[in-house]
């Protein structure tokens, strides 16, 4: 592909406000939409804010909304796109604009925060720890996560309602919610910490209703809807209507009172 221009709409402004402003811009062969926004502020646009670090699509800072889908501008290439095309490029809508194309992703760091940590079991030392291979396999590919947070950008729940942050994690920590349930030498059961219960009470896991937006968006693969919210989802159920679970809070409620 040879070189040609592009025409390119980047989303500029703050927290006051802003709009969509045009750019012809050089597009050489094996370029990404990233090497654009930087010979966008090389050359027409220096004080253009955008956020980024590794480009190899490892990072997750890049990311920002191309043509209105949730993506790392590292990893879109512009042979994807016609050249005819204009390529509309705005901050992920999901969170407040601190400038240009960063935006405020402090929701999600706050949510980290509130899902509490990996408990180690009583009784064993570091290198003591043993698990089926199968267990392994199941929790690393919730790992290949690069916090991206194009998932929560594209969450719907979080996305189209402001109200609903208070109250829900988002995909990305109800994924990390998920990994630890399903972990079998995670303790937090001896503590006290009943995760499933957690994830409706606490981290909304009845506000996703899984129409696998977050999935198709990850950079990583990960089948986050599939692999981690629906199995949490059954679990969390058939513990809340599980008869035996019923029984034995009357019981304790019993000898409690009595």
């Amino acid at each position: 592909m040879s070189g040609y221009q592009a025409r390119f709409k980047v989303w500029r402004g703050d927290v006051d406000g802003g709009g969509l402003e045009d750019y012809r811009v050089e597009v050489n062969e094996g370029e990404v939409v990233l090497d654009i926004i930087h010979r966008l502020q090389a050359t027409q646009a220096p004080d253009l804010a955008v956020r980024w670090n590794c480009k190899a699509g490892k990072c997750g800072s890049c990311s920002a909304e191309v043509n209105g889908r949730p993506r790392l501008m590292c990893m879109t290439r512009m042979s994807v796109f016609d050249r005819t095309e204009t390529i509309t490029v705005t901050p992920l809508r999901a969170f407040p604009v601190v400038r240009d194309l960063v935006t405020d992703v402090g929701f999600n760091y706050r949510k980290a925060r509130e899902v509490p940590a990996f408990v180690p079991p009583a009784g064993l030392g570091p290198g003591e720890y043993r698990m089926m291979q199968e267990d392994v396999d199941r929790s690393q590919e919730f790992r290949k996560c690069i916090e991206c947070f194009l998932c929560q950008d594209t969450c719907h729940v979080v996305r189209d309602h402001e109200e609903n942050k208070t109250a829900f994690a988002g995909p990305r920590f109800l994924m990390r919610v998920a990994e630890l349930d399903m972990h079998p030498l995670d303790a937090a059961a001896d503590t006290g910490l009943d995760r499933e219960r957690a994830a409706q009470e606490v981290h909304g896991l009845g506000y996703c209703n899984i129409t696998k937006c977050c999935t198709e968006v990850c950079p990583e693969g990960i089948k986050i809807t599939d692999n981690a919210l629906i199995p949490l989802k059954e679990r969390a159920v058939d513990r809340k209507y599980d008869p035996l679970v019923w029984l034995g809070s009357k019981i304790r409620r019993r000898g409690a009172g009595g």
